[in-house]
């Protein structure tokens, strides 16, 4: 007799790693992490850190002066920041992409969030679980009253409490219980702190894509246009229009500031101000207005901020045929707290060859050999210049832009006395020097001073404070709002009714839990908050050496 053998066949090995995702899959996946509360507040974070460059750095379309003496000062890391696109930070393709990212990771963290919350809102509280003993607070009491008459007290008490009720349990005379729960606006204040937070964001990029913000140095007794000409930096929005700007012109009548003269804050500002005569538009009457650093002209939206101010000297320049080659104020930049402050000077119509100073001016001037020329007090008390003069082709005329705060010293050369050193004109007002080779003179008439303003239209700045405050709203109500359920069971035992309360605190830790237990247990049971109100085992478990904690399925049943 032949015995069959039996093939075995080995089991098939199990795959080393997980299935490669496909197309929709890795769609899906990549979704739901980017609509992840998680990835919304890191992306949040990277926004406040990508900002902070825009703050650290001058940016281009604001201080661009700063920015080309910040390339100067810095040859080396000069092309690593423009490649970084540090100079125009919220121009940038990283920053604009964090945005985005933020605004598509928000709105897709709360739209599906808005029908699970509507759900929420239609559900009933969920029916008493079967041990109520387990719960986190559990209080009970023994009453004469009928059970009906309990169940309706309790749910009259829980009413007056903000509680919602679920619908009729069919309890009746023999017992029966009664669901209750509140605190479904905590859910709701957090939908709304992140819909602010898309509010804000929304208004804001429409502040930076239909507005503008420009600067201007206007000396005191002249006047401003709101035209792109009398800018000296502007920064529109990508869809600006230019022919939106509003007819404003305002005269500066005067400025007045004040410094302190003493003491360990010697030379701090105190406060400044402007007087100046504005009109809204051509035809209209001319009105007054005090400009200082918190109190800004508003007009229609457009607003007026005195930001800044300065020394502008007066300089007259007589080229070396005699003629009056150039007289006026030349705006000097502040450089420190004393308002030690840099400028230059142009003359193009200097014959026979064009001129250009560059150099300091000196609020009160004072040497030492250690520091050399310096100012010692910001207010004019002993003024002088100090200027380089420069001789050669300005470089105006090929046609390319030049600012006025810089010298193009390409195509010139350094003006230099009888024994070969550089000329340096050191002048105190009323001073007149004449410069080598008959180039001309140059006279130190006085000075005067100048106030830097800025105008800007920020469309949306009121929908963005809207959503600052409904931000804090929400945010209160999901932090102080608290989501609570509380049951009530009673069972009538011979002739008297068995009250059982418990509570389930579903956002904190707890706090004031057991003392709402056993608020709503006195007003049930109508009974005073006494020795006889307190957490009595039930069914003969003695509730205290039961875990606090209790199985989901238990709560949800």
């Amino acid at each position: 007799m032949t015995i069959p053998t039996l093939e075995t066949t080995a089991p098939p090995e199990p795959p080393r790693g997980p299935s490669a995702l496909g197309p929709v899959e890795l769609g899906r996946w990549a979704w739901r992490r980017l609509t992840s509360m998680r990835t919304a507040l890191l992306l949040l974070l990277l926004l406040a850190l990508a900002s902070i460059p825009g703050s650290v750095v001058p940016q281009q379309n604001i201080a661009a002066v700063r920015v080309s003496q910040w390339k100067e000062d810095h040859p080396t890391l000069a092309p690593v920041y423009d490649a970084l696109g540090l100079f125009s930070v919220y121009d940038s393709v990283w920053f604009s992409a964090i945005y985005l990212l933020l605004m598509v990771s928000l709105v897709g963290c709360i739209v599906p969030r808005l029908g699970v919350y509507w759900r929420f809102l239609r559900a009933a509280p969920p029916p008493a679980p079967r041990n109520l003993q387990r719960l986190p607070a559990y209080r009970t009491v023994t009453t004469p009253d009928a059970a009906d008459l309990v169940l309706a007290r309790a749910r009259t008490v829980l009413r007056k409490s903000r509680y919602r009720l679920a619908a009729d349990d069919g309890s009746g005379p023999a017992g029966g219980s009664v669901a209750a729960e509140r605190g479904y606006l905590r859910e709701a204040g957090n939908l709304l702190f992140h819909l602010a937070v898309v509010v804000v964001l929304l208004a804001f990029a429409f502040g930076q894509l239909f507005g503008f913000k420009g600067g201007a140095i206007v000396l005191v007794g002249k006047g401003f246009s709101n035209s792109l000409t009398q800018y000296d930096d502007f920064a529109p929005g990508s869809m600006f229009d230019p022919e939106t700007l509003r007819p404003l012109s305002l005269e500066v009548e005067d400025f007045e500031v004040e410094f302190i003269a003493s003491g360990p804050q010697r030379g701090q500002p105190i406060d400044f101000s402007a007087d100046v005569t504005y009109r809204e538009t051509p035809s209209s009457a001319p009105r007054k207005h005090r400009l200082e650093v918190n109190e800004p002209l508003v007009l229609d939206g457009v607003s007026v901020f005195l930001i800044g101010h300065g020394y502008a000297p007066v300089v007259t320049v007589r080229d070396g045929n005699g003629g009056l080659a150039y007289q006026g104020p030349v705006v000097f930049l502040p450089q420190d707290a004393s308002f030690a402050s840099f400028g230059v000077l142009k003359v193009p119509d200097a014959q026979p060859e064009q001129l250009g100073f560059e150099g300091m001016f000196f609020p009160t001037y004072a040497f030492t050999m250690d520091r050399g020329p310096f100012s010692v007090f910001p207010d004019v008390r002993n003024p002088a210049i100090s200027l380089l003069a420069w001789r050669g082709d300005l470089g105006m005329d090929s046609g390319d832009s030049q600012s006025v705060f810089e010298l193009d010293t390409d195509r010139m050369e350094k003006v230099t006395g009888a024994d070969g050193k550089d000329f340096r004109l050191d002048m105190q007002p009323g001073d007149r020097v004449e410069l080598p080779d008959g180039l001309g003179t140059v006279r130190f008439d006085g000075w005067q001073r100048w106030v830097r303003i800025q105008v800007s239209d920020t469309p949306g700045k009121g929908v963005a404070l809207a959503g600052v405050v409904l931000g804090l709203v929400g945010l209160m109500g999901s932090l102080f709002i608290r989501r609570r359920r509380t049951w009530v069971r009673v069972t009538r035992r011979g002739d008297e009714t068995f009250v059982e309360v418990a509570g389930l605190d579903r956002t904190t830790a707890g706090e004031g839990l057991d003392e709402e237990v056993r608020r709503v247990l006195a007003l049930v049971g109508g009974v005073p908050d006494g020795p006889t109100v307190g957490r009595a085992p039930a069914h003969g478990v003695d509730p205290d050496t039961v875990p606090d904690s209790h199985p989901r399925a238990d709560e949800e049943r």
